[in-house]
């Protein structure tokens, strides 16, 4: 019976000492800044990023901190070792400093990430 035991336990450790496949999100940057920028001009930036992990990537839901900003997520699932990116567009006709915080939720293993995008649009200069 103890011989049983034994056996059982060293079998059910193995089990649990085996890796388990885990998405794992690395962003280059968690911040884009934009400087300072002319009301109207291109709004669109890029958070490039890769799966550092062992298992399919799915992004399931980006949120931005108000309407101004608006964020893209992938729609295919990143494969392990694979990078792709989350867009954002900000509305560069709103004259101010830019910040603003866009949640990124997954399947990774570092959950929630918040990224972040600053700067200012300024008003074009009269000739």
């Amino acid at each position: 019976m103890k011989r049983i035991f034994i056996s059982a336990l060293f079998l059910s450790l193995g089990f649990f000492s085996v890796a388990q496949d885990i998405p794992t999100i690395t962003f280059d940057s968690l911040v884009i800044d934009y400087g300072i920028i002319t009301k109207g001009d291109n709004g669109v930036r890029q958070f490039t990023f890769t799966n550092t992990g062992t298992a399919d990537l799915e992004i399931t839901q980006v949120r931005s901190s108000c309407g101004c900003t608006i964020p893209k997520k992938p729609s295919q699932p990143i494969a392990p070792g694979a990078s792709d990116v989350i867009e954002v567009k900000y509305d560069t006709e709103r004259v101010g400093p830019i910040r603003k915080t866009i949640t990124v939720a997954s399947n990774a293993s570092n959950g929630m990430i918040a990224l972040k995008i600053k700067g200012e649009v300024q008003e074009a200069e009269e000739n």
